[in-house]
């Protein structure tokens, strides 16, 4: 049995369902990644790399070309988003954290909604690539959105990261991911536990004020 083969294999069964190696690694890498990104470690942006590339395994398996998609995106982002923070690790010291500012806010939204219509339209256009255009096309730009906004430090990516989940958990249950959709209650706990913790950290660290432009009081 290939490498491949073996991670597209069953690891467990739980009630009748199914649960794939790859599906769980791939996950279980995710979480280690996101609790990595709560605590503003480096190391976020390789486990997250690695996540994405266990996960393009699954996906391609389940026959779910947005996923697909998507982990080739946290694939390359994560490899960008290491670099910025490397870059900003070696300017003040430490990971900053801020919230965006409203034009930045607004950027983020048009470019998400913009985007997902551009992606909605080529999965129309070429059946082949998404048997659910609308909700892949929501993940696949959803999640370049939230690794953006994770790259540049603000808080608003654990919003973005919650709603690309309360899409994609659904849809990994109903195409037999099924650790996908378990690990969501943990997902849920990190992005409460991350979005307070960065939300804390704007409020200690009192980066200069046109930095917050726009933030909440």
């Amino acid at each position: 049995m290939s490498s491949l083969d073996s991670l597209n294999s069953v690891a467990f069964s739980v009630f009748g369902e199914h649960v794939k190696w790859a599906d769980m690694t791939g996950n279980l890498l995710g979480l280690a990644g996101l609790a990595l990104g709560w605590r503003r470690a480096l190391l976020a942006w390789p486990v997250q790399l690695l996540s994405g590339a266990v996960l393009v395994i699954a996906y391609w398996s389940a026959h779910l070309t947005g996923g697909v998609g998507k982990q080739l995106l946290v694939v390359v982002v994560a490899a960008w988003g290491w670099i910025q923070w490397r870059r900003g690790r070696r300017e003040s010291g430490q990971v900053e954290v801020r919230f965006a500012t409203w034009r930045e806010r607004g950027w983020l939204v048009g470019g998400t909604a913009v985007g997902t219509l551009a992606v909605v339209g080529l999965f129309t256009l070429f059946p082949s690539l998404s048997w659910n255009p609308w909700p892949d096309a929501y993940i696949f730009v959803g999640t370049l959105a939230a690794m953006v906004a994770m790259a540049r430090g603000w808080v608003e990516f654990w919003f973005a990261w919650l709603a690309v989940d309360l899409v994609g958990v659904p849809l990994a249950w109903s195409s037999d991911l099924k650790f996908s959709a378990l690990v969501y209650v943990i997902y849920f706990v990190l992005v409460l536990l991350g979005l307070r913790a960065w939300w804390l950290r704007t409020r200690t660290s009192r980066p200069d004020a046109g930095a917050l432009e726009g933030a909440p009081a």
